[in-house]
């Protein structure tokens, strides 16, 4: 039985290759984060290793082993993977790390049929790394499957997404999210439309959150710190700038975030929050729909996806937001009911 909700074309391409006995040498598996790569990756480590004649069956003892993580012929590598003592978060996969994938491949299974080889953010692979993890590639090895894992494609050595085979993850549709939610969590019918709404489509999000509850409340901190940036003055903006994390995955999350907010406000002021993503904010929503211009709304949302794009190119991250905070609309809350009031302070 495979975990993965959803991306049935991925699983049939996978079934119809352990049918045929004839699965790839190694695999690229393209898509957002928390899309479900890793759970896709782990379901081919069990299906290839199943000791049933259904696999991945998820109950046989490999199964198992492999669910948690203690299988001997399963290794995921990623920047989280420690090697001695070290206990930092990584900057790259290195070539060490490579190394010893080939001195494993070079031996045969211990404990299953294949060796199987995940490396998650494969993007973060070093130059050096990359152009050893390509020697590997070309000189494929019987019993060895190597899975790739990537959010960002076009960072990852063009050389070694050549050697692979590609397959695209899309987002699940917002009701198959929610169905799954229901049926397999057993979440009440409101929190599952919150969640998936909130997940984009990525289902490994939704299912992290409906296991910790920190993924909302954190979202909710952060979309109260947003809503209240409307009304601080300059000095306090920058603050808030200054507050943000030199780091760019987690500036691109911040911005994204924004970027759902905003869009929210624009379906409200267009009497379209049905669409929305927040479904818990529609009334804060709707203050703030009240005050904002349909205009100032979607040149906010202009600048924040060109933020999005300067980051990329490597911007540095505390001028992208004190540049932010000078773009943002500013208003001020009138006294007694907590409504915007319809004056702009610009």
């Amino acid at each position: 039985m495979w975990s993965m909700i959803g991306q049935p074309k991925a699983i049939a391409l996978f079934e119809h290759g352990l049918n045929a006995a004839n699965l790839a040498h190694a695999y690229l598996l393209v898509g957002p984060s928390h899309i479900g790569k890793t759970t896709l990756a782990l379901d081919l480590a069990r299906a290839v290793n199943c000791q049933s004649n259904k696999p991945p069956c998820g109950e046989c003892q490999s199964c198992q082993r492999i669910t948690d993580g203690k299988h001997a012929d399963v290794t995921v590598i990623s920047l989280n993977s420690n090697r001695g003592r070290e206990t930092k978060l990584r900057a790259e996969i290195s070539i060490d790390d490579i190394r010893d994938l080939q001195h494993s491949v070079s031996l045969p299974p211990y404990e299953g049929k294949y060796k199987v080889f995940i490396i998650d953010g494969a993007e973060s692979l070093s130059i050096e790394a990359a152009n050893c993890l390509l020697k590997t590639l070309e000189e494929p090895t019987s019993s060895v499957i190597i899975i790739l894992l990537v959010s960002e494609e076009l960072r990852l050595l063009p050389t070694v997404a050549s050697r692979c085979q590609r397959i695209e993850l899309k987002p699940v549709s917002v009701d198959d999210v929610e169905e799954a939610l229901a049926k397999v969590y057993r979440l009440d019918d409101d929190k599952a439309k919150l969640l998936a709404r909130l997940s984009q489509g990525c289902i490994g999000w939704a299912v992290t959150a409906v296991h910790d509850d920190s993924y909302l409340e954190q979202q909710a901190k952060h979309l109260s710190r947003v809503m209240s940036l409307l009304n601080k003055s300059w000095g306090e903006r920058f603050v808030y700038a200054g507050q943000l994390r030199n780091d760019r995955k987690a500036a691109e999350e911040v911005i994204n975030l924004w970027l759902l907010w905003w869009r929210d406000v624009m379906l409200t002021k267009c009497d379209c929050k049905q669409d929305v993503t927040n479904v818990d904010q529609i009334s804060m929503l709707e203050k703030w729909a009240q005050v904002l211009s349909l205009q100032e709304i979607k040149r906010f949302i202009s600048n924040l996806q060109e933020s999005l794009a300067q980051i990329s190119r490597n911007a540095n991250i505390r001028l992208v937001f004190e540049i932010l905070m000078l773009d943002m609309p500013k208003k001020e809350y009138k006294d007694g009911d907590g409504i915007p009031s319809v004056s702009t302070i610009l």
